[in-house]
């Protein structure tokens, strides 16, 4: 990965707090709320964003106004506003809108994929093949997810050639890259360098996007290990908020900061505006009421702002 690490390649970052962030909070979030956050994400230098999901309003409270969210959404032509979809309906809903990519997932193990998407694995790969389909033929983009590849929180391990195999398939529909979701954060560095080099050789020239949870505080490392190994897109979540609904135990996604932390001293652009990420994390966690889980906004300033000859001339040490 020397390219990136020498600052010669560019790292993507997709911001998921408006959907991924929230789903899984117990209080609702205004429609105006969701609003100014996605206006922070992009002021911050968010070009790609996942602002909600249409998804049945029963199952996921939180993102029932995703109707209300997308008609809200600034018009900024070098935004790309994702929504993330189920099946075949939920597509079909965020089409009749002015969303601009679908975000469609499959699971790699049968028994959390019954449970997040009433379908098998099998079914949830064809679905998420169709979802991209229907996008593309609506003149917009596709992305394929495959959820819980390092490990389903109902059957444990997972096997990486059966991701692999996913990956190469899902990759025939077409899709503006294929990500690899940690879901429920128990993946290790060795094992995302692994997965990423092997999915990046088998579906390539298509890019790897990887979606990381840090339940276990490996995220971080996670996120070098995966842009090591080829990744070239990275999920994350202001204030590194987050989690599934439906996996038992699932907590925050990285957090964007600490991303951008990692990439900034590694000097790897992004086009982000750290500080602004950061007063982006703190708002949210105004908003939430709490501390959010995200180490930057928790952190002093490094290197501190006000440095002078008399601080650094060791007085007083």
């Amino acid at each position: 990965m020397a390219d990136a690490a020498s600052g010669e390649c560019g790292i993507e970052i997709v911001e998921v707090s408006p959907r991924d962030g929230l789903q899984n909070e117990a209080g609702l979030v205004s429609t105006a709320d969701k609003l100014a956050l996605i206006d922070r994400a992009i002021a911050a230098g968010a070009r790609r964003i996942e602002v909600t999901s249409f998804v049945n309003p029963a199952r996921v409270p939180q993102l029932a106004d995703a109707d209300a969210v997308v008609a809200g959404l600034p018009v900024h032509d070098d935004v790309t506003f994702i929504a993330l979809v189920l099946n075949r309906r939920g597509a079909e809903r965020a089409l009749a809108t002015r969303i601009d990519e679908l975000g469609a997932v499959c699971v790699a193990s049968d028994t959390f994929a019954l449970r997040n998407q009433k379908q098998t694995s099998a079914e949830s790969l064809l679905a998420a093949r169709d979802t991209v389909a229907l996008a593309r033929a609506a003149g917009r983009g596709g992305q394929i997810t495959i959820a819980a590849a390092f490990g389903c929180p109902l059957e444990g391990e997972v096997s990486l050639a059966r991701v692999i195999d996913m990956a190469r398939r899902a990759a025939e529909a077409g899709p503006r890259e294929v990500a690899l979701a940690d879901t429920i954060g128990v993946a290790v560095p060795a094992q995302v360098a692994e997965a990423v080099g092997r999915v990046a050789e088998a579906i390539a020239p298509l890019p790897v996007r990887v979606h990381l949870h840090d339940t276990r505080g490996t995220g971080i490392a996670n996120v070098w290990a995966a842009i090591e190994a080829g990744a070239r897109v990275i999920d994350a979540s202001l204030g590194g908020t987050g989690g599934c609904p439906f996996a038992p135990g699932a907590s925050g996604n990285v957090a964007t900061e600490d991303v951008l932390y990692l990439l900034d001293r590694s000097n790897v652009a992004t086009g982000y505006d750290r500080a602004l990420a950061i007063e982006a994390a703190r708002w949210l966690g105004g908003v939430l009421g709490r501390d959010l889980p995200g180490k930057l906004g928790r952190a002093p300033q490094f290197p501190p702002a006000n440095l002078s000859p008399a601080s650094l001339s060791g007085a007083g040490a």
